[in-house]
Order: structure tokens, then sequence, then C-alpha cells
């Protein structure tokens, strides 16, 4: 038939399950099996808390790791605009350089040209000048001798 051990096992259920008002001395007035039972919910209290609080901590995870994501995000964000402000400086700054550069040369020239522009008018101005110092000389050379002021002798 089976194991000793095998029909202990079953009578001792048997007399849990109707062993109400000591049934062999077992069950004792349902005691031991609302101890089962108190135990049991106990159990189930301490899993519900402990499922509780590990759902807290993933949520709280889960909080931090979006937290975390966005400051990420934002560090990212703050990085490349300071990078493209640092681009746009060194654009003007180079856009300047060239207008600098263009404005000495227009200087440069512009010197140059009023220096020139001098230059033609003196150089206009001595030729009229000769140019009456040779008329003059030529008139008085076919006029003779000739005095401003002649004195009355």
């Amino acid at each position: 038939m089976g194991n000793w051990g095998d029909w202990i096992g079953v009578f001792l259920i048997v007399a849990v399950l109707f062993g109400g008002n000591g049934f062999f001395g077992y069950g004792g007035g349902n005691t031991e099996v609302q101890y089962a039972i108190d135990n049991q919910t106990t159990q189930a209290g301490i899993r519900d808390i402990l499922l509780s609080s590990a759902n807290n901590n993933y949520e709280t995870a889960q909080l931090i790791s979006a937290q975390t994501r966005d400051y990420m995000q934002s560090n990212y964000t703050n990085q490349i605009n300071v990078v493209q402000g640092f681009n746009a400086i060194q654009q003007s700054l180079a856009a300047i350089s060239s207008q600098l550069g263009t404005c000495c040369c227009d200087i440069k020239s512009t010197l140059l040209q009023d220096k020139y522009d001098a230059a033609i008018r003196e150089n206009a101005r001595l030729l009229a000048d000769k140019s009456n110092a040779d008329q003059s000389a030529y008139l008085l050379s076919v006029m003779g001798k000739w005095i401003a002021n002649p004195s009355a002798t």
C-alpha cells in the first residue's frame, strides 16, 4: 500500500480539517486553524507591503531617470547653443576682419587718389605759371627793352 509516512500525513490533514473540539487531541477549538489563517494574512500583508515598496522604488527610479534624461537633453541643447553662439561670433569676427581689410584698402586708395589729384593740380598750376613766364618773356623779347617806371630825365 504505501509508506507509513504518507498515511500519517493524510491522518494529520483529516485531523486538522475535522479536528474541531480536540479530535484526537488536534484542533483545539480551531485555534491552530485561526493561527494559520492569521499567519497567512500577515504573510500576505508583508508581501503586499514589500510589493508596494518595490513599486515605489521603481517609480522613484523612473522619475529620477526621467529627470536625468531631461537634464541631459537640456544640457545638450545648451551646449549646442553655446557652440552655435561661438560659431556666430567667429563668423562675425571674420566678417569684421574682412571689412577692416577692405576699409583700410579703401582709405589707402582714397589717400593716394587725393595725393594724385593734388599733384595734378600742382602740376597744372606750375605749367600755367611757366606758360605765363614764357609768354611774358616772349612779349618782352619782341618789344625790346621796356622799363616799367622810366625816370624823367
